[in-house]
Order: C-alpha cells, then structure tokens, then sequence
C-alpha cells in the first residue's frame, strides 16, 4: 500500500528529505506532500546579506531548486501554505491557504518537521514598525532591499552583532549607508572569547562602522507616520533611517510545542541519531527547529545552519525511503567575514568548557596567512584551547585576513576524531610559501598548547 510522507517547511532540511526519499521511493510507493508558507523554496538563507550588498546581484541565484523542479520530481509542493496545526494522535496536519484562506486536513504515515527559525525579535516598543526588518528568508531579503530603495536617508542601525549582525552591517555600509551596531554584549561575535570578539571589533571601527557594545536596546522609535526614526538604549538615541535585527534566531517549534512534541533547553526539538523526533516512530525534524548533539561538550545545541539542514534532510529522506543514515552530531564549526576581515571558530569557547566542568589551558598565537617574506602575507591570530590534563582539542578560534577562516576546518576535522594537540603537531598538512608558512599557524597554536598542557601538569 502506498505510503505519504507529508514536509511542513519548503527550504533546506524539508526539500532534502523529500527529494531523498523521491530518489528510494517511486510515486507509487510514496506520496510526497510539502508545505511552504513563502513564495521560495530550496534556497541560500546564508546568501541574503551578499544579495543585500549587491555582490550576488539577481535573487534567483540563490536558489538551488524552484517549484516547477520538484514537482517535476513527483513532489505535490504546496506554495503559500501554511500548516497552522498537528494532530499527532489523528495522523494528520491542518494546513491554510494563505491567499484564499481555505483550509483542510491532509493525512501522514511520515511526517518531517522543518520549520526552520525565526529571527530574534524583543517585545520592545516599536520593534514591529515599517523600516525594522529582521532576515531569515527570501522573502525577509526582498521586504529589506524594498525598503532600502524607497529610503532617502542613508542611516542604519544593526541591532546584534553576531554572524546576521555583522554581515548584514557590511552588506548596509556597501551599499553607502552609514552604519551603527549596537550590541548588548562586550564584545562583537559573542560565539568567540571577549579577547578574540576584541579583534572584531578593532577591524569594524577601522572600516568606519560605528561599534556600540554594553548596550541594551530599550525601543524602536518612529516618526509621525509610524516609522523607525531611532534605536533607543538607556543611555543614547541612534538615528535609523532603516534597522536590521542581528541578535540570532530561535528555533520555530511553535507548531511541535502545541502539538506536546520533546522541546529542548533552547527550545528546539529533540530527534534520536536518525532525526525521528524522541518518543514517536513517524515523525522526523530537521534544521534549524532542532537541537543537535555537540560532540565536544556532550550537551544539545541550538546552531542554524545550512550545511546541518541539508545533512539532517538527507539522512531523514534515507530513513523514510527504507535505507538507513545516522546525524551523530557537530562540533560547532562556523566561519564569517566583515570586508577582507575573516573569522572563525569551532569546538567550545571558554565559557563553554567551564559551563561543562571541564580544566583547560588557552595559548594564543599570531602568524601569518602565507610564508613572511612571500607576497601577500597577512596577519592570523589563532587562539586553542585544549584539556588541561589529556591535551584534548576543545575548540579553535581565528581571526585575520585573506586565508585564515578555512583553516578552521583543520580544527573542526581534530576535533571530531578526538585529537590532542600533540597529536595535531604532527599533522601532515600541505605546505608551500603561497600557501603557509613552514609551520602552519594551527600548529603553531597546536604546539604551544601542548607546552602548556605539559607545563599545567607538572
């Protein structure tokens, strides 16, 4: 008997697992149902502040499949629906057209969750107001770049500065606005260490991005027409022409919390390693409504990002198909730029290893991208933390120019096979003067640690 397998969430994670299983599956055994409540599918949200900025210059570039495409794949996809309920004892979803506003049920055997996440927005006056936009989607990118056309003045504010934060601040200042970030942290990147987040902040006051830290934004202010005007905090009002929320996202399990799905901590749903959501045998989750495990810590984790959505959309689609694939977790790798500034980090912070117990030493190190003398060299600092007694790798923070952020994945690859940093100084890696030095500034950073593991030992 044919089976359905209904997608609530058109992008990364829900298009993966439905174009998996379509590939183990004919029509025949499996009817594949998705919703998507926006107008685009299968798309790049990582992409939108460099469509913004206008070095991606046409929208569709950032779109991997369209509408006509999956459902050429035998994928009934239901654009501009919204799925508004999930009875898990029925078997059933209750989804609404958004342009007609009709509504009906549609029946499930498997049901993938992938509702993605919402961007961060306070319940602070004036945070709904016209000219305030926050970016998750398509459709987000395109409200902004509208409003960024009908706008004289050339003023914004970007409220957050984190990965959203401080892109979105290079993309606003590329297209000639004058730029203020107002963050409530110490420093800028708040997934890096204070110390590492100062060199961010150092690099964006030099491209004349005015940088506001320990600051709590209080309001929204709007002129007589209701529009933003200001950013407001306890202390200063910063004019605003056009404001970006940059202050993270949470999961978007409103649906999963009504329906008394497993949350976790950070109000993500919980899945077992092939992405089932705990406690119930035909539903799945993923991307970024779900926690995952971080394999350095042991804890779950809240990290939206594309390259975990499609992983989780492949290994749901393989395990709805009839085959079999695992998630077994991250180790929390993530890389952005602000101009030819470059920043990475993977494993944990030090406020990580100490919310866990766990005794480290930290050693910070700088080098260069390429060889001193060969042209083109420019400056890297690496910071590495490792256990205090074994050497194990806890995390890797970089911060430099042109060369510096992919040799995080140097870090990430130790990390996940459990490496020490003594056992990373003997690392076989690829040397020549355009590329490196003779020692590369990992394992630079990698045997001055394993000097400070030895030395805390004794």
């Amino acid at each position: 008997m044919r089976e359905r397998m209904v997608v609530i969430g058109g992008d990364a994670a829900g298009m993966s697992a439905a174009s998996q299983a379509r590939r183990l599956k004919s029509p025949d055994e499996l009817e594949i149902i998705a919703f998507e409540r926006g107008h685009f599918t299968s798309y790049s949200a990582c992409g939108i502040p460099y469509w913004v900025s206008g070095d991606v210059v046409e929208r569709d570039e950032l779109i991997a499949r369209t509408p006509e495409e999956h459902r050429a794949r035998a994928i009934d996809l239901r654009m501009r629906t919204e799925v508004t309920e999930i009875d898990v004892a029925g078997g059933r979803v209750r989804a609404r057209d958004l342009e007609s506003g009709a509504e009906e049920w549609t029946a499930y055997d498997k049901l993938v969750i992938a509702t993605g996440a919402r961007p961060d927005r306070p319940p602070l006056p004036g945070m709904d107001a016209p000219g305030v936009h926050g970016v998750q989607t398509l459709d987000d990118g395109q409200a902004l770049l509208d409003t960024l056309e009908r706008t004289e003045g050339r003023r914004a504010v970007v409220v957050g500065a984190g990965y959203i934060g401080v892109e979105m601040a290079e993309a606003l200042m590329k297209r000639g606005y004058e730029v203020t970030v107002v963050n409530r942290g110490q420093e800028p990147m708040a997934t890096l260490d204070p110390d590492m987040g100062r060199l961010v902040h150092e690099a964006m006051t030099g491209l004349g991005i005015a940088m506001v830290d320990d600051a709590e934004v209080t309001k929204v202010l709007t002129d007589a027409d209701g529009r933003a005007r200001a950013v407001a905090t306890d202390d200063a009002e910063y004019p605003a022409d056009v404001v970006v929320l940059g202050m993270g996202v949470r999961p978007e399990t409103a649906l999963a919390r009504a329906a008394r799905l497993p949350l976790g901590e950070y109000g993500g749903l919980l899945t077992d390693l092939a992405m089932r959501v705990r406690g119930h045998d035909d539903i799945w989750a993923g991307g970024d409504c779900v926690e995952v495990l971080d394999l350095v810590s042991g804890r779950e984790r809240h990290i939206a990002l594309g390259t975990h959505a499609n992983k989780h959309g492949q290994v749901i689609g393989a395990n709805v198909g009839g085959g079999y694939a695992t998630f077994p977790g991250v180790v929390g790798t993530a890389v952005s730029k602000v101009c030819d500034l470059e920043i990475a980090r993977t494993g944990l912070r030090e406020k990580d290893a100490r919310a866990v117990g766990l005794q480290y030493v930290t050693v910070t190190v700088e080098s260069t991208s390429r060889a001193g003398y060969y042209p083109g060299a420019a400056p890297m600092t690496v910071k590495m933390l490792a256990e205090r007694r074994t050497g194990r790798l806890l995390g890797v923070q970089i911060v430099g120019r042109e060369g510096a952020a992919k040799r995080v994945d140097i870090a990430a690859v130790a990390l996940t096979a459990g490496m020490t940093v003594e056992q990373m100084t003997a690392l076989d890696l690829g040397y020549a003067p355009p590329f490196s030095p003779v020692w590369d500034p990992v394992l630079i950073a990698a045997r001055k640690a394993s000097v400070a593991v030895r030395v805390a030992g004794d």
